[in-house]
């Protein structure tokens, strides 16, 4: 087992950047001319991101501004978990979170797609919020890593740990 290579597939996402983004966001839409005089705002609130303004246009135009510096700043949109704006009193908002780790039913997605598709000596284990993959081929574990990022899933993958 020693002489196995590895590597851990995650999902994290640099908590600095995201506010360096929602900081940006703020400025842009404080100082944006079509943004004056609709109550428009974007703030942090524990661990929501909390959209403001009073359409639902004006709500979705703020959460573009901050998905758009989310892109400038390296994170992927996958990691961002925006809902439907709704209205609260004469204003309408939208909740976002950001997502962190690989929840549960996409780690047994990744795994199924894993044995499926990658070659035969590899094998993934699921470890709380991350995967790991295992092979005594370093080069099945590259191919492996190639298969995963052109596939489809729902969360923004990561490769670290490669020994």
């Amino acid at each position: 087992m020693a002489s196995d290579s590895t590597f851990d597939v995650v999902s994290k996402v640099d908590k600095q950047e995201v506010s360096n983004a929602l900081n940006q966001a703020q400025k842009e839409v404080a100082q944006r001319y079509d943004f004056r005089g609709v109550g428009a705002d974007i703030d942090f609130s524990g661990e929501k991101i909390l959209i403001k303004a009073n359409s639902q246009e004006r709500a979705q135009a703020v959460l573009d501004v901050f998905q758009s510096k989310l892109v400038k700043r390296g994170i992927s949109l996958k990691s961002l978990d925006a809902g439907e704006p709704y209205a609260s009193g004469k204003e309408f908002r939208i909740e976002a979170t950001i997502k962190e780790g690989i929840a549960q039913d996409q780690a047994k997605k990744i795994s199924k797609i894993i044995r499926d598709e990658a070659p035969k000596s590899v094998k993934a284990t699921i470890q709380g919020d991350e995967l790991r993959v295992s092979s005594k081929s370093r080069d099945d574990l590259q191919e492996t890593i190639n298969l995963l990022k052109s596939a489809d899933v729902e969360v923004d993958l990561q490769f670290v740990n490669f020994r």
